[in-house]
């Protein structure tokens, strides 16, 4: 009864303080708060906290630590794990989705809950921008922190090479600053470590030049699926580290071959260099808007992982075509190659991000709506993953998967990191407060 007690004076405590709202079960508002973009996710958390800015997250914090309660932060978009928050505290930081550019410095601020969308749409004016996601509805810190490959990552390299500075609420509900001189080994966990070491209310970053993106898709019929990926694996061979994009099989209502390359630059060079791709037999080509449309998956169930890859060689083609072409269901079922290399190998040694050296990379991808299809979906997305066993290089990008054991976390984070991370846990968050995530625990 003093329990109960104390947590319903603590709960009203909670209301009175912050800017922004607080749900809890049976409330109006707490059911459409609880609901993530991945219908598999059904979690119930005993509050949820949606914050307004920096105070409203400090004053989070302590609320669950006086009651211990377990902390789970929910940013801007789409993270893949469903951490089992039921019974926690969830942070909310999508009222947190400010984005301001400093056109002359050439650096952005973003807020917590912003997505890439805001994002892009705050720095297309200026023609700058980041080595952003794939997604617009993807969450800019969770991205980031977690080390980030994207769209123009052979470009400008991976995402937390931009990262300039961090605010964050610590699991004392301090509100401390990281970057190159401030906090400086807290700095260097955060470029890989996710958000094992506190909230991030801000990311600084910075941006780079881009006065013009193109890109086109081309459709063919998936027989000429081994050409198609072939052709695209000289294209990004041969090209400028600005040529990007990648090739997988596609719907919505029949199984295609997809090749999208994409130019950090005009559309008159982007052609050009696409002209090998051009010449091969396909029924669609589609560019700009249009080739973003098709490729935006629909609602629902989702699940998805990655691999590492130390090459694309011609076994390694065929292996991925006969895979893809045999997809459970078209339309949400995309197996997908991504070339990496360019910037990202060139970018900054040191960080916890173990996969620089890797040339591609496999990210097969599900979306779908029956649960009756769930274990279907795991299974494909797993035996696509075991297909290229023989090719992997070890390394995982953290962003890309969800909770697959600590195995996989130490291979996204690179074993000879791992050490001087967990004694980076332990100064920040030696309870292990923040545990929902690709989690270090403190040494």
């Amino acid at each position: 009864m003093a329990t109960r007690s104390k947590a319903h004076t603590a709960l009203g405590a909670l209301r009175e303080d912050l800017t922004g709202e607080v749900f809890a079960p049976g409330e109006p508002g707490y059911e459409e708060a609880r609901l993530v973009f991945n219908a598999m996710i059904d979690r119930r958390p005993a509050v949820i906290a949606r914050c307004a800015h920096p105070a409203d997250v400090a004053r989070a914090v302590r609320f669950a630590r006086e009651l211990d309660l377990h902390i789970a932060v929910r940013g801007g978009g789409q993270g893949l794990a469903g951490a089992r928050v039921d019974g926690a505290l969830v942070v909310d930081l999508r009222r947190m989705h400010g984005v301001t550019v400093d056109p002359a410095a050439e650096a952005v601020r973003v807020e917590g809950g912003a997505t890439m969308g805001d994002l892009d749409r705050a720095t297309r004016p200026y023609g700058l921008a980041t080595a952003g996601a794939r997604a617009p509805a993807t969450g800019v810190a969770g991205f980031v922190l977690g080390g980030g490959t994207g769209r123009l990552d052979r470009a400008f390299g991976l995402a937390v090479d931009d990262l300039i500075g961090v605010e964050l609420v610590t699991a004392d509900a301090e509100r401390v600053h990281a970057n190159a001189d401030e906090n400086p080994e807290l700095f260097w966990a955060l470029h890989g470590g996710g958000g094992n070491f506190g909230i991030a209310t801000a990311l600084t970053l910075e941006l780079h030049e881009l006065p013009e993106f193109s890109e086109v898709l081309l459709l063919c019929l998936p027989e000429s699926g081994p050409d198609v990926v072939r052709t695209f694996r000289e294209l990004v061979r041969t090209g400028p580290d600005e040529v990007g994009g990648a090739v997988m099989y596609l719907g919505p209502d029949r199984v295609l071959c997809g090749a999208l390359l994409t130019y950090a630059g005009g559309e008159a060079g982007l052609r050009e260099l696409a002209e090998p791709l051009l010449a091969l037999p396909h029924t669609a080509e589609l560019t700009g808007a249009e080739a973003g449309r098709l490729l935006c998956s629909p609602g629902g169930r989702a699940h998805w992982s990655a691999e590492c890859l130390t090459g694309l060689p011609d076994e390694l083609v065929d292996v991925f075509c006969d895979r893809a072409q045999a997809v459970p269901a078209p339309g949400g079922f995309r197996p997908v190659l991504l070339p990496l290399g360019g910037a990202v190998v060139t970018g900054p040694a040191g960080y916890p991000v173990p996969y620089r050296d890797a040339p591609w990379l496999l990210h097969p991808f599900a979306r779908w709506t029956d649960p009756a299809d769930d274990e279907r979906a795991l299974a494909w997305v797993r035996d696509t993953c075991a297909d290229v066993r023989p090719w992997r290089t070890g390394a995982v990008p953290l962003d890309l998967i969800g909770d697959e054991g600590p195995e996989r976390v130490r291979a996204g984070l690179g074993a000879g990191n791992l050490l001087r991370l967990e004694k980076v846990k332990r100064r920040w968050d030696p309870d292990n407060v923040f545990r929902f995530n690709h989690n270090i625990a403190p040494v």
